[in-house]
């Protein structure tokens, strides 16, 4: 019995030092290595931070890109689905209320073209990405609001698009904030 609690200990001591000591500083050193060393990779416009590049924001006038619902209102520090089962009736309720209020801005729109993206949220609520399709639905709302040709707001999403990692893993995206900032730079 002795033998087996000295080596518990030993074991206990061990993993102490590597997963409360060693492991954090391991990543804590390669968060330093990223995009905006580890605190998030922020976006900044005339100077001033407006954004992070990989958490959604909540564009609600019809001259933007809309982005995909959060269920925790785009607050990173409580990022969470809505748990909520697709077939419990307040999800189904937010759900058809999230496509009533896309199709009155959207009148263009049939409720079969909508993509599930932007009437439900993702696992932590604060995706800053769309799919192209997802974008280029919103094309006639955000050109019209803003008197801008289709074509010319359609190019700029298409100049948005980002390809999939190494050409193979993910898919296309469109990050909403940084398409919304280009809109804002059109004349």
């Amino acid at each position: 019995m002795k033998t087996y609690l000295i080596a518990s200990i030993k074991l206990t001591l061990v993993l102490l030092v590597l997963l409360a000591g060693v492991y954090p500083v391991l990543v804590a050193g390669i968060g330093k290595l990223s995009p905006g060393g580890g605190g998030g990779e922020t976006v900044s416009r005339n100077g001033q931070v407006i954004g992070f590049a990989n958490v959604g924001q909540a564009f609600t006038q019809d001259r933007y890109f809309q982005g995909r619902p959060s269920a925790v209102d785009y607050n990173a520090a409580g990022s969470g689905g809505s748990n909520k089962g697709p077939s419990n009736p307040d999800y189904l309720a937010t759900v058809q209320a999230r496509i009533d209020t896309f199709l009155a801005h959207n009148p263009s729109v049939q409720r079969d073209q909508i993509p599930t993206e932007l009437v439900t949220a993702s696992g932590s609520g604060l995706d800053p990405h769309l799919s192209p399709e997802a974008a280029y639905l919103q094309v006639a709302r955000v050109a019209q609001a803003r008197n801008l040709p289709e074509q010319k707001v359609q190019a700029l999403v298409q100049q948005h698009v980002e390809a999939p990692l190494l050409g193979i893993l993910g898919p296309e995206k469109v990050n909403v904030l940084q398409l919304n900032l280009a809109l804002d730079a059109l004349k």
